[in-house]
């Protein structure tokens, strides 16, 4: 398992942070991965709810189907999701109110589908996915980031 934390300061009310987060229609604005989205798109997901992402991650494209599976407004939410070529994740933002408006983490936890997959992520793909997972906490600090 490999996990991936990134981490910004946003300053808007945690509430609005996390409506916009965990909106899956929202996603494609400020997360470079995201391509297409299929499912519930237009509102905070409920556990159970599922959306299909179609994506391009570390120069590899493909779909996942995320159900939710934690949700404590407005502090934590976190989805899980089946590859369909193979592997699997989970995601889980962590909110925290603070003087000048949100801290927000983001927690990335994949397995690669096979020991060959493995390799190549601790050589390779693991690096770029770091630095996706940042540009994307990044873009979403520079659309939210001003009240």
């Amino acid at each position: 398992m490999t996990t991936i934390i990134t981490e910004a300061a946003i300053r808007r009310p945690i509430a609005e942070v996390f409506d916009y987060v965990t909106t899956p229609a929202h996603w494609l604005r400020w997360h470079p991965s995201s391509v297409a989205l299929r499912g519930a798109t237009d509102h905070s997901l409920a556990v159970g709810e599922e959306v299909t992402e179609d994506f391009r991650v570390a120069g590899r494209s493909g779909s996942v189907t995320w159900r939710v599976i934690a949700r404590e407004a407005p502090t934590r939410w976190a989805i899980a999701g089946k590859v369909a070529a193979g592997g699997s994740g989970t995601i889980t933002y962590t909110l925290t109110q603070t003087p000048a408006g949100t801290a927000f983490r983001r927690e990335f936890v994949y397995a690669m589908p096979n020991w060959f997959a493995a390799l190549l992520d601790r050589l390779f793909i693991r690096r770029r996915i770091a630095a996706e997972s940042a540009e994307a906490v990044n873009r979403l600090k520079q659309t939210l980031g001003s009240s």
